[in-house]
């Protein structure tokens, strides 16, 4: 029967937990990897990265035949952000990257690619779906719609009034016109 000493134990957990980390040396976690966010919002790519060593950290955005590189993050700092990125973006040194600002053509799948000095690297990917609000074209619509009827209500008010000061007119008028004295004699049949 084998006995084990605590410390072989120990030097064979140690190792063991070595050679898996080496085995998986890159590791990117998220917590979303679909997002839905509204135009003229920011949005968060969250991501939590773990590797053996200093990684670099490319983004690339893809849609339909649409390809671009976003920009990357080396020690040292940011390299090579796009021209159509360039004042909506915000990297992180953790890897994660904020898009503010977001468009309809933001709609598309965004790709986070670790690669480690030596070489290997791990890809993972994230669904962005940027939506138009469409509840502020009701609203204008609405407001359009109380706007045209406070409108017609005052026409309408302003029609009477202005219907009652002319049948006041036409009265005085015709009084006007009538003789004040006119004595009319009754004659027998």
């Amino acid at each position: 029967m084998w006995l084990w000493d605590t410390q072989e134990v120990a030097l064979l957990f140690s190792i063991t937990l070595y050679v898996c980390h080496l085995a998986g040396a890159i590791s990117i976690r998220s917590p979303q990897q679909s997002l839905t966010r509204p135009v003229q919002q920011d949005v968060l790519f969250s991501v939590d990265i773990s590797c053996v060593g200093i990684p670099t950290i490319q983004w690339t955005f893809m849609s339909g035949r649409v390809s671009r590189d976003i920009g990357a993050w080396q020690p040292g700092g940011y390299t090579n952000v796009s021209e159509d990125y360039m004042d909506r973006i915000l990297m992180y040194t953790n890897g994660s990257m904020g898009l503010s600002d977001l468009r309809i053509q933001d709609t598309g799948f965004y790709v986070i690619t670790v690669t480690e000095l030596s070489g290997r690297s791990k890809d993972a990917g994230f669904v962005l779906n940027v939506e138009e609000v469409l509840y502020e074209d009701l609203q204008y619509l609405a407001v359009f719609a109380i706007v045209l009827a406070s409108l017609s209500g005052f026409l309408m008010v302003s029609m009477w009034l202005m219907d009652k000061a002319y049948s006041q007119i036409n009265a005085w008028r015709q009084r006007r016109q009538m003789p004040e004295n006119d004595v009319t004699e009754l004659q027998p049949l």
